[in-house]
């Protein structure tokens, strides 16, 4: 393995969040408190009851209390909506009008917005600017405009005070968070923990543009060193940019989900999403960085027949050790000597005694858990596995030694075992487990393995991972690139 720390942190600058006012705080807890209670409480009303519902009828109201609230709520919706492989597809169906949706912002404080940041009247930049967003999201608006040069470009806006409705959000989202813990079962419980510890690390990372735009160039760089010349990702415009603007190449096409309108474009998508999905394993392996959020509304098929990666927000980011352990798993499966013993070697660095305490696994037994686990999801098709389970397995093996197993829906045993299992992933974290504020690159890693289980069966279900053997061969032998010249 190369001897290359992949850490890549004078890429991403977190944004310190303000601290919200205390009448701010009071008001958005009310709104939380008041838009939980309208939406759940026929649900609640059915249960006290006795009525035999659905384990998915929570779904519904849940996904209204998030377009309620919207912004970080939204986000949470996001990660449903682009997540079947955990929620199931009738639960991820619901969810999935959070990709792309939110309310419109006014455009004179879009223009206030534009101005202030770049210190210059609109006009002075952009010879034409839509008043209409072209898309509405949870944090930021994309319009339409012209650069005077002519070119055609997308201008993402961050939404005017965002960052303290933020702030207030992360102090008040853990009751909704346990409610969904509690409806789909303990066994995910440690899943939903991870999210919520290194959400305000990625939102503080996200409301600073600076950081998108520096993460465009770099993937740029990584995607012109290998043969993939059908993955774009968006040219963006610095002069015109800034911590809450950024102006990037207009892009125009679909979401990689929406079949219909593939299909009126006469474009096959198959090698397309082939190549994303090389494309991300190849920047992982190569340089331990990925984009941290592939949901569909974030890869879009283009006219002109190429596939773009958009919204550069989250940038995944591997720590040494995980980095080596992922490269290590590739290698494995790939047949090279010694590689399951160095995977089993990380596994103990990263959980420590949880393995041998918990399972009663020594090293020999924790080699071949992980390699019967992950050789499977990365040399069989992806009709065949569910990469899902791909790094959540060790958890859940954990799950099962506490007696966490799901099942059973009575609120009193789905509490007790969110209990434990919360004290379970507590010495997991305290053991620098996976989802550690130490490994949030890991839990990210993790989320788009569950994007990219979607994509792969529904365009590459007879295709493995590792399908193309020689180009991961040859990405595993190549050096990476110093992250001073990615930037």
């Amino acid at each position: 393995m190369p001897a290359f720390d992949p850490r890549t942190d004078e890429l991403v600058f977190p944004l310190h969040l303000p601290v919200p006012p205390r009448r701010e705080l009071r008001h958005r807890a009310w709104r939380v408190l008041r838009s939980t209670a309208r939406h759940f409480l026929p649900l609640a009303v059915a249960r006290a009851r006795g009525e035999d519902l659905d384990e998915k009828a929570w779904a519904h109201p849940l996904r209204l209390t998030f377009e309620d609230l919207g912004g970080t709520y939204m986000k949470f919706g996001q990660m449903i909506g682009s997540s079947p492989g955990v929620f199931g597809d009738d639960v991820s169906a619901e969810f999935r009008s959070c990709l792309d949706t939110g309310p419109a912002v006014p455009f004179a404080d879009v223009r206030r917005q534009v101005e202030i940041e770049l210190g210059r009247p609109l006009e002075a930049t952009f010879a034409v600017f839509g008043e209409v967003p072209m898309a509405a999201a949870s944090i930021a608006v994309v319009h339409e405009a012209r650069l005077h040069n002519g070119t055609r470009v997308a201008v993402k806006v961050l939404r005017p005070g965002i960052e303290t409705s933020v702030a207030c959000d992360l102090g008040l989202i853990g009751p909704l968070i346990e409610i969904l813990a509690r409806q789909i079962g303990a066994g995910f419980s440690g899943t939903l923990l991870q999210l919520v510890d290194g959400f305000r690390e990625q939102v503080a990372e996200e409301l600073d543009l600076r950081n998108e735009l520096r993460a465009q160039r770099a993937y740029q760089r990584l995607l012109a060193a290998v043969d993939l010349d059908r993955i774009v990702v968006p040219d963006p415009h610095p002069e015109a940019s800034g911590r809450t603007i950024l102006t990037m190449d207009y892009l125009d096409g679909v979401p990689i989900d929406d079949l219909a309108a593939i299909a009126s474009m006469g474009h096959d998508p198959v090698p397309l999403v082939d190549q994303m999905v090389r494309a991300n394993f190849m920047t992982v392996l190569r340089n331990g960085i990925f984009h941290g959020d592939v949901h569909a509304g974030n890869l879009m098929l283009l006219r002109d027949g190429r596939l773009a990666l958009i919204d550069w927000g989250i940038l995944g980011r591997l720590d040494p050790t995980s980095w080596g352990m992922f490269r290590s798993m590739i290698e494995g499966a790939l047949g090279r000597e010694g590689a399951w013993e160095r995977v089993a070697d990380y596994m103990l660095q990263i959980y420590g005694n949880v393995f041998k305490a918990q399972l009663g696994m020594d090293e020999a037994d924790l080699r071949d858990f992980m390699r019967a686990t992950v050789e499977p999801m990365l040399t069989r098709p992806f009709g065949e596995v569910s990469l899902a389970e791909f790094m959540s397995a060790p958890q859940k093996e954990l799950a099962r030694s506490q007696g966490l197993e799901t099942g059973g829906r009575g609120l009193v045993a789905l509490w007790r075992k969110w209990r434990k299992m919360r004290s379970v992933n507590a010495d997991m974290l305290d053991t620098g487990g996976l989802g550690s504020a130490g490994d949030r690159g890991m839990f990210l890693l993790t989320k788009q393995m569950m994007y990219f289980e979607r994509y792969g069966k529904m365009f590459l279900g007879d295709m493995a991972i590792l399908e193309d053997r020689d180009f991961f061969t040859a990405v595993l032998d190549a050096d990476p690139i110093d992250p001073a010249e990615v930037a």
